[in-house]
């Protein structure tokens, strides 16, 4: 049974930092593209990062960069998105996300297979 499990949200003033952890079971993590996903308003989710299954391929949405950082450690089948300068609009439901073994990173979320429950991120002002 596959499962990820998110974990490392929370309530953060606006320019703190927090650490999102998706931890995986079931799948052969190393072979998988990972994603972190967020509902934007008015629409359904949005790739906020993405990591091939090397590592060596990521993808930040344009909202993010240069303040989350997605990392993996395959021995641990955990990914992570390190999140600093929060402000208030990335304010989401995070959702952890896994592709088909043996593609390629994607930031589209009809190409992802599995997902996590999801965990809240609030930035207050």
């Amino acid at each position: 049974q596959v499962q990820l499990v998110e974990s490392g949200g929370g309530w953060v003033q606006a320019g703190g930092s927090l650490r999102l952890s998706c931890a995986a079971s079931g799948l052969s993590f190393s072979w998988r593209p990972m994603g972190w996903f967020r509902p934007a308003p008015g629409k359904e989710r949005e790739s906020v990062a993405a990591i091939s299954g090397s590592g060596e391929s990521i993808y930040y949405t344009d909202s993010v960069k240069g303040r989350f950082t997605i990392s993996r450690d395959n021995a641990k089948n955990t990914v992570y998105l390190q999140m600093n300068s929060l402000n208030p609009e990335d304010t989401a439901v995070y959702y952890c996300a896994a592709r088909r073994a043996g593609s390629s990173l994607s930031r589209e979320k009809a190409e992802y297979s599995y997902w996590g429950q999801g965990t809240q991120v609030t930035v207050s002002s």
